[in-house]
Formats: structure tokens, C-alpha cells, sequence
């Protein structure tokens, strides 16, 4: 158990060597600990106001050996980031150095932090809700600008201004429920048709909000994307051109790929793993062999494939193979090499054999027709939304499902309501979905899962 009793410190910053590290300490005694750690001439830091900065010595309690110069960095109770006394120390950043800083808090009484445990107390003390704590850890892990803009949108509150204003429909209904329930004689009985309305209303809001968890997911999440193909069509030249970078090596040899090297991608920004994967075809050779089952079980695992031909030699019994391998999986299809090619027009039997997958033409190795491969890449993952959108959007698994209980809740009393059953029945599913939005915001969550949450985060954090 956690006890917002114990002050508590940490490293706020990546552990090696860096311009500055700081060590944060927060807790009832954080003034205290920071009187005994940090020297300004003739001022005391229990002493200075709060939201401040200050130049001085930080040394450890027991001994006076200084351990560095600092900027202090005070934030008293209810206006710190966690909602207690905070102090940080911006020092210089060595390892060394922050971890004599740090060591010197723990001996004059703090306690090491747990993971999250700064951010599970700003919770707890009400300085965010359950969402917004969780969107600290998104913004932290955003791979691309998009995914940090969806992160911050989160933590700035755009999703719980949704679920609250959901709640305040819900409870408005439940009262005027529970309210004919209660005085039947002095205000008549309940109005089952303009009920209806009302839930049918929220329903259609729950439904909106779940309509973004996909995409709030991909931005969150990111996807897997494997480029497959015979070999020498490609591949490691379209990895390359993707990435912007001269990561998996390309030979005119065919069958150079032999393993499958892995790489993060920003694409229109969305996070993608992009896969290299070695030529399907048979083989005699035992590596090659096992390279080939690879990138099968690459192509059966990722979101989506790039299949890759090589438009100087059109189409061939091997492309034709692969396809049927790849059948019913979403791909696109990638005509490299238009650069050589004697014509970049894609053939009939492409096209029939595609079956309405999209197909762009480009050269990897020159860039042309890289722009219009992304976008497509884009449309393919997002269904044409490729912007990340300025409203609420449903980025976690957690808050998709609560807000899928939500929905059910709803639905059930709507289907009560139409059949005029008694009132009470309807206030049953109507609590049951107050109680699933809170545990998007945490009103509702259990210890446990707000453990879980919190458990996933850095320490410092």
C-alpha cells in the first residue's frame, strides 16, 4: 500500500549523461528534506514562497560535503502538480550527481518513489482525473506529433469533458425517473415517450465517441506493416525510402533478406512498424528457408502488407503464388521500379488479381510516387480520416470497453422505456451506466486496476 503520509523522490529524468537531471520530491516533509539538502545564503527554503526558483548549493544532511550547484524549484500544496509540497532539484546531469542528490532526500527521510506514484498522488488528490493521468503516460510514449497531440488533448481534458457532460445527461434522466417513482400522485405518471427521446439521444452520443476509439487506438498504438514479395523487387529499398534512411542493406543479389529487421516508421502520423521480410519463394537453402516461414508469419501477424512487384518484369507465376498466399488480407499493392520499367501502366491481370486493393506505382529508388504510397498507407489504416482531429478521441482499450458497457446500459433502458416497463427497472441499467464512465475518470475504477494503471508508468512520473 501507498500512504500519501510518506514523502517520497526519485530521478525525473532519463537515466545518462545529459545538460541537467533533476530529482523530484514530493510529500509533507518535501520543505523540510529540501532545508537540510539545499543552502542559500541567509534564506531557508521553508521559507520562500511557492512557484519560485532559486540558485544554491545542494550538499548531503549528514556530512555538508556539497555534492553540486542547483536551481531549487518549489511548489507548495494544492497548486503542485501532484497537490502536496513539491521541490525540485535541477542539477547538473550525471548519473553520479543525481544519484547523490537522490541518495541525500532518501537519508533525510523521503522514501524512494514507486512507478507513476507522482502522478497516481496528482490523481488522488484531485488534480486530475483517471483519463488525464493516464494520458501523462501516452504523451510521454508518442512516437509521432500526432499521437502526442491525441495524448494532449487527453490530459488536457477533452475526453472527460465528454464523459462528464454523458454523466450529467444520465443523472438529469435518472432523476427524472426516480422522481415520478417517488411522487407519482403530486406530478404524475413518468413519460415514457419523451424518456425515449432522451436516451436514444445519449445513445447516439456513446456511439459517436466509440466511432474514434479505432483511430485513437492506431494513434496510440501504432500498427505492424510488413513489405513482402518475391525476391529483388524491392523491398529493402522501399524499407529504406519509408524510414528515410539507408537501414536494411540492398544488394542486386536476390535473397540478400534473410531475417526480418523491424524499424519505426511516422506516416502521415501514424506510428507504423515497418517490417523487411525475406523473398517468399522455394528454396534449397537452410537459412533461406527459415527467412521465407519469417516473413510468412510476418505477413499472418501484421495489421497491414505492402505486397511488392517489380514493374520492369511485370507479372509473374511467383507474384501470382504469393497473392494467393496473402488472399483475404488487407494489403496494398506496391508497382516499384516504374523507373525502369518501359511503361508505368499497371496490367489487367494486376489489377484482376489485386481484387480492389489499391495499387500505387513508385520507384523506391529515385522517390517517385513515395508521397502518394503514404497517403494511401494513411487512407488504408485510418479509413480516410488521416488527421488526428481536435475533439475527444478514444485512444485506450480501457475506456473503449467502459464506454461499450456505457452504451449497453443505455440500449437496455432505451428497450425498457419502449416497452413501458415499471420505472424501476429502467433505473437499474441507468446506474449501471453512470458507474461504467466512472471508470473512464476513476470514480468507479477498483484499486486494483488503478494499481495496474499506475504500475505501467516511469518512476519520477
Amino acid at each position: 500500500m501507498l500512504h500519501l503520509s510518506d514523502t517520497i523522490a526519485a530521478i525525473a529524468t532519463p537515466p545518462g549523461e545529459g545538460g541537467v537531471g533533476i530529482v523530484r520530491v514530493s510529500g509533507p516533509q518535501a520543505l523540510t528534506i529540501a532545508d537540510k539538502l539545499f543552502h542559500k545564503r541567509g534564506q531557508v527554503v521553508s521559507s520562500l514562497p511557492s512557484h519560485t526558483l532559486h540558485y544554491g548549493l545542494v550538499s548531503e544532511p549528514e556530512t555538508g560535503a556539497r555534492i553540486d550547484d542547483a536551481i531549487l524549484l518549489l511548489f507548495r500544496g494544492s497548486r503542485s502538480y501532484t497537490g502536496e509540497d513539491v521541490i525540485e532539484f535541477s542539477c547538473h546531469g550525471g548519473p553520479v550527481t543525481l544519484a547523490r542528490v537522490l541518495e541525500s532526500a532518501l537519508k533525510a527521510g523521503a522514501r524512494l518513489a514507486e512507478p507513476g506514484e507522482f502522478t497516481r498522488r496528482a490523481f488522488l488528490n484531485g488534480r486530475m482525473d483517471l483519463a488525464q493521468a493516464e494520458a501523462v503516460a501516452d504523451q510521454i510514449r508518442a512516437k509521432t506529433e500526432a499521437a502526442q497531440k491525441v495524448a494532449l488533448q487527453q490530459r488536457e481534458g477533452k475526453l472527460s469533458h465528454e464523459v462528464r457532460r454523458l454523466k450529467d445527461e444520465l443523472v438529469g434522466a435518472l432523476a427524472a425517473v426516480e422522481v415520478t417513482i417517488d411522487f407519482s400522485e403530486e406530478i404524475g405518471e413518468l413519460d415514457y415517450f419523451q424518456l425515449a427521446i432522451r436516451l436514444k439521444g445519449i445513445q447516439e452520443e456513446v456511439e459517436r465517441l466509440l466511432e474514434t476509439a479505432g483511430r485513437g487506438r492506431i494513434y496510440r498504438e501504432g500498427i505492424r506493416l510488413a513489405i513482402v514479395g518475391r525476391p529483388n523487387v524491392g523491398k529493402s529499398s522501399l524499407m529504406n525510402a519509408l524510414l528515410r534512411e539507408n537501414r536494411a542493406i540492398v544488394t542486386p543479389i536476390a535473397g540478400t533478406t534473410r531475417d526480418v529487421i523491424e524499424e519505426t516508421a511516422n506516416i502521415c502520423g501514424i506510428p507504423i512498424t515497418a517490417i523487411d521480410t525475406a523473398g517468399m519463394r522455394e528454396t534449397e537453402d537452410t537459412v533461406e528457408k527459415i527467412g521465407v516461414a519469417r516473413a510468412r508469419a510476418a505477413a499472418d501477424t501484421a495489421s497491414l502488407l505492402l505486397f511488392v512487384l517489380d514493374a520492369s518484369q511485370g507479372w509473374t507465376s511467383e507474384d501470382l503464388e504469393i497473392s494467393q498466399y496473402l488472399a483475404g488480407k488487407a494489403a496494398v499493392w506496391v508497382l516499384n521500379k516504374v523507373d525502369l520499367a518501359d511503361s508505368s501502366e499497371i496490367s489487367d491481370d494486376i489489377h484482376k488479381a489485386a481484387a480492389g486493393s489499391a495499387i500505387v506505382a513508385i520507384s523506391a529508388q529515385t522517390g517517385q510516387g513515395m508521397p502518394e504510397l503514404e497517403r494511401t498507407l494513411a487512407d488504408s489504416i485510418l479509413g480516410g480520416q488521416v488527421s488526428a482531429g481536435e475533439g475527444a478521441v478514444v485512444s485506450n482499450v480501457r475506456h473503449q470497453r467502459a464506454l461499450e458497457l456505457t452504451r449497453d446500459s443505455v440500449t437496455l433502458a432505451y428497450q425498457t422505456t419502449l416497452q413501458e416497463l415499471p420505472a424501476d427497472f429502467i433505473t437499474i441499467d441507468l446506474r449501471s451506466a453512470l458507474d461504467s464512465l466512472g471508470l473512464i475518470t476513476g470514480e468507479t475504477a477498483t484499486e486494483e486496476v488503478i494499481h495496474r494503471i499506475f504500475h505501467d508508468f516511469c518512476i519520477g512520473k
